[in-house]
C-alpha cells in the first residue's frame, strides 16, 4: 500500500483510498469499521500526544506509576462524514479537531494491516482532491490541488 500526503487541514480533510477491485459488502464493512473505530477513539480524546505516559516510559512498564492527575490540552476529533465509494475509489471527510498527528500514524498502521489481511489497498492518500471524483464546492478549501 502506497501512502501519500497532500494538502493537510485537520479541520477539513478528505482521506482517500484506492482498492485493487470494486469492494464487496464484506470489504466495505471492514473499511467502515476501521474508520468508525478510529474516529470513535479520536472523539474520546485518545490521540493526545501530550499524554503518552506508557509510550514515554519505554519497554519496561512493570509496576509503572501512572499519573492519573496529569493535565493536558484536550485532543478531540470533531466530525466524520459518510464513507463513499466510486468504483475502486473510496473517501471520507473528517474534522480531526485538536487530535494530534499520532492519530494519522495509528490510522495508517491500521490501513496497512487491513490491506495485508482483508482488503488489498493500492493507495491511501491523506488530503487533497482526486481528479476523477470532485469534492462538493461547499466542502473544498481554497488551496486544494488535484493528485494523480
Amino acid at each position: 500500500m502506497d501512502v501519500q500526503f497532500r494538502e493537510f487541514n485537520p479541520f477539513n480533510i478528505w482521506l482517500w483510498f484506492e482498492l485493487e477491485s470494486v469492494p464487496s459488502g464484506a470489504e466495505k464493512q471492514y473499511i467502515e469499521e476501521l474508520f468508525e473505530s478510529w474516529f470513535f477513539l479520536g472523539k474520546l480524546g485518545s490521540f493526545n500526544a501530550e499524554n503518552l505516559q506508557v509510550q514515554d516510559e519505554g519497554l519496561d512498564i512493570s509496576y509503572m506509576r501512572y499519573d492519573n492527575d496529569r493535565e493536558s490540552m484536550m485532543a478531540l476529533m470533531h466530525n466524520m462524514g459518510e464513507i463513499e465509494y466510486l468504483g475502486t475509489l473510496g473517501r471520507c471527510w473528517f474534522d480531526l479537531g485538536t487530535s494530534d498527528a499520532v492519530a494519522i500514524d495509528v490510522l495508517i498502521n491500521g490501513m496497512q494491516q487491513l490491506s495485508k489481511d482483508f482488503v488489498p489497498i493500492v493507495r491511501f492518500t491523506i488530503g487533497g482532491e482526486h481528479p476523477d471524483w470532485p469534492i462538493p464546492e461547499e466542502q473544498k478549501p481554497d488551496d486544494f490541488a488535484e493528485f494523480n
